[in-house]
């Protein structure tokens, strides 16, 4: 015997706010309540990553371990050293990164190319795309823009914005290639990235061999200072940071408007939740995957573009615009692939960065730490569930969870 509609008992509410889908038509009231819950995970993520890395601090710190080993004799001395020595160096971490005005000055300055390569992981993630290749992008960018700086003799107005126009271009000529083979070949962009990361990294080792940027004098790999009419001015006020942090701040209100906002930022988003059903809608999913891999691009060098001409140096170098791009994996996890939480995680990792080597000075914890926090931080801020367990709260994932990649197999 069937049963009838009328018969059949009506559908459970959501258990809470966050269990409702984020549809277009959702009520503001849910959508706050959605996102207070994944900015209340991510924080509590990032303080359970901070009290395991005390713990790591203290059994790194010879005091402390000596006061450990007579425990059971002590143990109010155990347990009070290790509560100073953890104190001290988060102390020092806090005030080398916000504790007076030049302090924050170099957060802001670490942070700004963050911000670009962290942009750029996020924007690649929305459209479905896993885009590992940021460091090349980066190494790319900078050495266009670098190329801009060193041969162009041109007033500021005209030097400074061209140079930048050099960076953007270089990187989203980068990123573009891994697109245009995904949309034309099928080709993962986790293969294509990392193989162009390696060609873009011999790239630049041979142009810091070259007359044309290689610092005279100097065997090592370092090029020419910038030109000063290239180079980013400082801000006015108390905080001098350069002119690439207000540029940074409008690539985030961009990338925002792009895929909340726009018409091919949802076509990004459609793509990246569903090609299939996306190409029976009538999107054209490979142009839509060449875009989104330029304009990544075309952010990551900017960080590099950013870096190269905002830093004191205005030197190009080798390393260290390799590692810009693969922490942009790590901010753009940790904010969830939206703008506002990359921004966020920019200053967190930025005021690590600059912390870091004042923690050191002040109490000889080494500036491995950091790295291991960023990890623990990383770690948590994927795994929900640990964090649900620690703190006893219940984790809901969102229906608007990015996709971070379509699959080995995705078209």
């Amino acid at each position: 015997m069937s049963t009838t509609d009328s018969e059949l008992p009506p559908a459970p509410p959501p258990e809470s706010p966050t269990d409702a889908p984020l549809t277009p038509g959702t009520s503001m009231a849910v959508r706050f309540a959605a996102y207070g819950r994944t900015a209340l995970f991510t924080v509590l993520a990032i303080v359970t990553a901070l009290l395991l890395g005390a713990l790591v601090i203290i059994f790194s710190d010879p005091d402390a371990l000596g006061a450990w080993s007579s425990f059971f004799s002590d143990p109010g001395e155990a347990l009070s050293t290790s509560w100073q020595v953890a104190f001290d160096s988060y102390e020092a971490l806090f005030d080398s990164s916000f504790g007076e005005f030049d302090a924050i000055n170099r957060t802001l300055v670490e942070a700004t190319p963050l911000l670009f390569g962290g942009l750029s992981v996020a924007l690649a993630f929305r459209a479905g795309l896993f885009n590992i290749g940021g460091a090349g992008q980066v190494m790319v960018g900078a050495s266009a823009a670098a190329w801009a700086g060193l041969t162009l003799d041109l007033p500021a107005v005209i030097h400074l914005p061209v140079a930048l126009l050099a960076g953007f271009a270089g990187g989203m000529l980068w990123g573009g290639i891994a697109g245009f083979l995904k949309a034309r070949t099928g080709a993962h962009e986790v293969i294509t990235t990392i193989m162009l990361n390696f060609i873009a990294l011999r790239f630049l080792d041979y142009l810091l061999t070259t007359d044309r940027f290689q610092r005279p004098g100097r065997n090592d790999p370092l090029s020419r200072p910038m030109a000063e009419s290239a180079r980013l001015p400082e801000l006015p006020g108390p905080v001098p940071a350069h002119l690439g942090l207000l540029l940074a701040l409008a690539a985030t209100f961009g990338v925002w408007w792009l895929l909340e906002r726009s018409t091919i930022g949802f076509r990004m988003r459609a793509v990246g939740t569903n090609p299939d059903a996306a190409r029976t809608a009538g999107m054209s999913v490979g142009a839509t995957y060449v875009l989104a891999m330029a304009l990544a691009g075309g952010l990551a060098g900017l960080a590099g573009t950013s870096n190269l001409l905002g830093r004191p140096s205005f030197s190009l170098s080798g390393g260290f615009y390799e590692s810009i791009g693969f922490d942009a994996i790590a901010l753009a996890l940790v904010g969830r692939s939206k703008p506002g939480g990359v921004l966020g995680a920019a200053v967190l990792f930025g005021a690590l960065r600059s912390g870091s080597t004042g923690m050191q000075a002040a109490t000889q914890t080494p500036v491995d730490i950091i790295v291991v926090i960023q990890a623990l931080i990383i770690l948590f801020v994927a795994a929900p569930r640990i964090v649900e367990a620690i703190w006893r709260v219940r984790a809901r994932e969102l229906t608007d969870a990015p996709q971070f990649t379509s699959g080995w197999g995705g078209s």
